[in-house]
């Protein structure tokens, strides 16, 4: 790939020293906050690593939720799918701000009352049993890697090959050693503060970006007038290539021959978006470390009102972009294409990583390349925290019931990096999936595998006849109908615009927001159906995890492990080097002279000794607590009793979100209105 972007004088843009020094400095500055968290949490428990002690405050949980959604895929995706197709892809965003509210206001209070870690863990608790429990873990990884970490990943390595000229596996690689140095170390406390830290960087970023960008144009009424004229001017003759919709501008369009049918918009993307939103492990997580009700909903509303800011500061430029390098981003012809930006179905995706290299003075730049790697690494953290919590709380804990806390933390840090080795390895389908356009890739794939997920955490949070014969069918039915499809989609793919579309009907015919429709309805069905043909649930699967039953008394269980269960291997080996047996004397040999043994263990310890420095150090960076010899070990629980979070809410603060929320509605509407 040699995809060398030239400015208007012929110069090749790339970073110069003044930029080199701002990326080193923004570095310094995410790392800073990364080990400063890192105190401010402890992280040698299950409760403290996974969810931040459940400590935070609004305004990071805010910060995070959107940093996490809004990665480097959404940079180069939304940009890119604003330049080849207009505004219309903006609706997934603002569907989002409704969605978020949802988390806060409906859902949230449910897995709180539930005092749930995970949300598999809250199918298990709901439905019973395991078999749905570790269906639903399973997939989540496998979204994860599909559609999160590996299309982020391309996306960001994809502006640093346009920046720096390397190679896309190199980039992937060098960003990847950075990310996963406070991620592993840090927990969800390290997460949260730095995705703050970030969403500051991406903010004041792109909206510089955004006002360059207006300023190269020539205003607002010189890009609605330009964008319809950015036709490239080496086209396939006699085919639609490279020439701008016609309504582009508008987010509901033609239910039967558009991109986006307006009826798919409204229900088949919120469906799927609501699985994003209020099901998701990474986005829930985060809510769930608020330190109550009332700072996981300011959290929410922060990211809905967030959430307005992309399509003026990331579409709008990717539309610009396609206006200023017409023949490069709108690129029509594949062997062109191929030459601009090394993919032969288009180079959209280039937009906005091209406005930054042409239009940024120096410094700026490296501004702007922060913003970028900042949204890629805010964005892997979260999914990595995220993928390592579930594997751990709800795959592994499966097979090793009375696995210790520290084997769980070992085990969790681990995860991480085989979930970035097999993200890697799809990164070439990714490239060459949907036309160039990488968010309309990340959005087809999801409405086949998440609306049977939402339909099950729907019922189960507020239809107390769901049982666990009914869910499970939904779910495997619906998942298998959903991923035929998927996988019709990749043996067909969508042809180029020059070439005829002998795809099978279901494809050709059948928009995937329509057939994220269908599978809603199908799975609901199936649901309805089972679970009134089938026993009830019980009353320990209804109290405290529904809607209706979030109120309900708690009843404090108790749970316990052994003293010996609870070591360290640090601490068995220890017990072994001293030569205590288990009355906790010295072992005698059978003459009955210690001494030797005495005189080898000495040695031992030594040997042991002199490596404990290391060790110390290593086990303070991941967070391990690693006891003295002879200190009492009491026995404790296996995962530290989860506290029940209380469901009430401080009246005045109370008022307070719930007129913003009244506030953030009518902006939404308004702005869905006006666009539509």
């Amino acid at each position: 790939m040699d995809p060398s972007p030239t400015s208007p004088t012929g110069t090749t843009a790339t970073l110069v020293t003044l930029d080199i020094v701002v990326l080193v400095v923004y570095f310094v500055l995410i790392l800073a906050v990364g080990f400063w968290s890192m105190f401010r949490t402890k992280r040698s428990t299950v409760d403290g690593y996974f969810l931040a002690g459940k400590s935070m405050t609004w305004w990071p949980v805010g910060a995070s939720l959107f940093a996490s959604n809004i990665g480097s895929g959404h940079f180069i995706g939304l940009a890119g799918s604003g330049a080849a197709a207009g505004i219309g892809a903006i609706a997934y965003e603002w569907n989002g701000m409704l969605m978020v509210l949802l988390l806060g206001w409906l859902f949230l209070p449910i897995y709180i009352a539930s005092g749930v870690m995970t949300m598999p863990e809250y199918l298990q608790r709901r439905f019973g049993g395991r078999r749905t429990q570790l269906f639903i873990t399973v997939l989540s990884l496998f979204i994860y890697i599909f559609t999160k970490i590996s299309v982020d990943m391309y996306a960001g390595a994809l502006f640093i090959q346009l920046a720096l000229q390397w190679n896309i596996y190199l980039a992937v690689i060098l960003l990847l050693s950075v990310t996963a140095l406070y991620t592993v170390a840090g927990g969800l406390a390290a997460v949260i503060y730095t995705d703050a830290a970030q969403t500051a960087i991406m903010l004041a970023g792109t909206l510089v970006l955004m006002g360059f960008s207006f300023a190269e144009v020539g205003g607002w009424d010189a890009m609605m007038e330009g964008y319809f004229k950015a036709i490239p001017s080496i086209r396939v003759p006699n085919s639609t290539c490279g020439i701008p919709r016609a309504d582009a501008f508008h987010i509901f369009r033609d239910p039967v021959n558009s991109d986006l049918p307006w009826p798919g918009v409204i229900i088949g993307m919120s469906v799927p978006s609501m699985w994003y939103w209020c099901s998701d492990q990474v986005i829930v997580q985060r809510s769930l470390a608020a330190k109550n009700l009332t700072h996981a909903k300011g959290g929410s509303l922060m990211a809905a009102y967030i959430k307005i800011l992309p399509f003026f500061a990331v579409m709008l430029p990717g539309m610009i972009s396609r206006i200023l390098f017409t023949d490069d981003v709108a690129c029509a012809d594949p062997d062109l294409c191929k030459q601009i930006c090394g993919n032969p179905v288009g180079c959209s995706d280039i937009a906005y990583a091209r406005l930054v290299m042409e239009l940024l003075p120096a410094g700026l730049r490296g501004l702007m390349m922060a913003v970028m790697i900042a949204a890629l690494m805010s964005s892997l953290t979260s999914i990595f925290n995220s993928s390592s919590t579930i594997f751990t709380m709800d795959l592994w804990k499966s097979f090793r019931t009375r696995a210790s806390e520290w084997e769980l933390m070992i085990v969790g840090r681990v995860f991480i990096l085989v979930l970035v080795v097999v993200s890697v390895l799809w990164i070439p389908v990714v490239q060459a999936s949907q036309g160039g356009q990488l968010f309309i890739y990340i959005q087809s794939i999801s409405t086949y595998l998440q609306p049977p997920v939402s339909i099950i955490f729907l019922m189960g949070c507020f239809w107390k006849r769901t049982n666990e014969k009914g869910a499970f069918w939904g779910l495997t039915i619906g998942l298998t109908t959903g991923c035929i499809r998927m996988i019709l989609d990749f043996i067909y793919p969508t042809p180029l615009c020059y070439e005829e579309d002998d795809r099978p009907g279901v494809l050709k015919y059948v928009h995937y927001l329509y057939f994220s429709m269908l599978l809603s309805f199908i799975t609901l069905f199936i649901v309805v159906v089972v679970s009134l043909a089938t026993e009830e649930p019980k009353p320990e699967q209804i109290t405290r995890l529904t809607w209706f039953t979030r109120y309900d008394p708690v009843e404090p269980k108790e749970q316990a492990f052994t003293v010996e269960q609870s070591k360290t291997p640090t601490e068995v080996m220890t017990t072994q080097i001293n030569g205590t047996g288990d009355a906790g004397k010295p072992q005698e040999s059978s003459n009955g002279n210690i001494s030797h043994a005495r005189k080898d263990s000495t040695s031992s310890s030594h040997s042991i000794h002199s490596q404990s420095k290391l060790m110390s150090a290593l086990y303070w960076l991941c967070g391990m607590d690693k006891r003295n010899e002879g200190e009492e070990n009491p026995e404790k629980p296996l995962v530290p009793e989860q506290t029940i979070s209380s469901l009430e809410e401080d009246p005045r603060m109370k008022l307070i979100v719930n007129i913003n929320l009244l506030i953030c509605l009518a902006v939404t509407c308004f702005i869905i209105g006006y666009w539509a």
